[in-house]
């Protein structure tokens, strides 16, 4: 079954206009305000496979840092495409057979090591950030005051926004 997938672009600068207008002629995309973020879709049996067709695609015509499948699979994982240059690629293959892993997999443990180490270090600093409010501030205050905050900063219209503390 053929589906689309809708994949993510990263690019390592701003798209100029005639950049954008190029990769358009090749494949619908859409960008953010500052054309550093793209999105596509490319319909292909598999993530992995929308991945690789769109890097053909597009690789001569944008500056391309990651491509990134948009939506997690059914093992809540999001697929990343990256280009190493010869030397990057060289050193995770003799990496990953120092560890006697083959180079996909130790770039997945890799990745996914640094991501939650730095989610961690958020919650660590947040929680730092908090326990240094609560010396000047009661819990109750801490929890509204962020609620509140939360609530300001939803995309509920605003008359579901509103928050009377009682």
């Amino acid at each position: 079954m053929t589906a689309h997938h809708a994949i993510e672009i990263t690019l390592t600068r701003s798209a100029t206009p005639c950049e954008l207008r190029h990769a358009r002629s090749v494949v619908s995309l859409g960008a953010n305000t500052d054309r550093t973020r793209l999105m596509a879709l490319q319909r292909v049996k598999t993530p992995g496979r929308a991945l690789r067709v769109l890097r053909h695609r597009l690789d001569a015509l944008l500056p391309i840092a990651v491509l990134t499948t948009h939506y997690p699979d059914r093992q809540g994982c999001v697929l990343l495409n990256v280009a190493l240059s010869r030397a990057a690629h060289t050193a995770v293959r003799q990496a990953a057979a120092a560890r006697g892993q083959q180079p996909r997999d130790f770039l997945r443990k890799t990745v996914t090591a640094a991501v939650t180490q730095h989610q961690e270090e958020r919650v660590r600093h947040l929680t730092h950030q908090l326990e240094g409010l609560l010396p000047h501030h009661s819990p109750d205050e801490l929890l509204l005051c962020a609620a509140s905050t939360l609530l300001k900063h939803s995309r509920l219209p605003s008359s579901e926004t509103s928050f009377t503390p009682s």
